[in-house]
């Protein structure tokens, strides 16, 4: 089979995986429906995804990479400047696969190896946006406090990413809450 049709025929099925998991859910989703869905043999589903798990892993891989040059965002003095322009961009990325990210964070309940995958890149959400913090003010704030607030700041994206933003009720800005995270960091330690 030549190259070009193989990844096409992979392709095809990742995204009738994607659309059938987001429909029924993933047990609910049979891999004849995914080869009907994708236009090819049952068998071609199985020759590039052993097992039906095996179609959730590779559907963590199609999530956008999050990761953002440091250098792109701060404004050197600025934190809630800083934190505003690195969630604009993180949104910006995110937004590509809001179907996609929901999708996965419904299914890592009982799947670890989606959990193990989502758990990795909120780490390194947590990590950039850390990175973000120290830069925009080197030293101006006590490590224990960028570390929970980058560990707050995440969690609030993730959320908002996995569920909030699904809603079209949900506020999506978070002017205020990033404001008043940089105005908690530059008040200093709380004693």
């Amino acid at each position: 089979m030549p190259e070009q049709s193989e990844e096409s025929a992979r392709e095809r099925i990742l995204g009738a995986a994607e659309e059938l998991f987001a429909e029924a859910g993933f047990d609910a989703t049979p891999t004849s429906r995914i080869a009907e869905r994708a236009g090819v043999p049952k068998g071609l589903v199985h020759y590039y995804f052993k097992r039906k798990p095996d179609l959730l892993e590779a559907l963590v891989e199609r999530l956008p990479d999050e990761r953002i040059a440091t250098e792109q965002v701060v404004v050197a003095g600025d934190i809630a400047e800083s934190l505003h322009r690195l969630v604009d961009d993180l949104d910006r990325k995110l937004d590509a696969s809001a179907v996609l990210s929901h999708l996965l964070w419904r299914e890592a309940d009982t799947h670890p190896a989606v959990l193990e995958a989502l758990q990795v890149r909120f780490d390194r959400i947590v990590a950039q946006i850390r990175e973000v913090m120290v830069a925009a003010v080197p030293g101006c704030v006590e490590r224990a406090d960028v570390d929970s607030a980058a560990f707050l700041l995440a969690s609030a994206l993730s959320y908002r990413h996995s569920v909030a933003r699904h809603d079209d009720d949900a506020p999506l800005g978070m002017r205020r809450e990033l404001d008043f995270l940089a105005g908690a960091l530059a008040a200093g330690p709380m004693v």
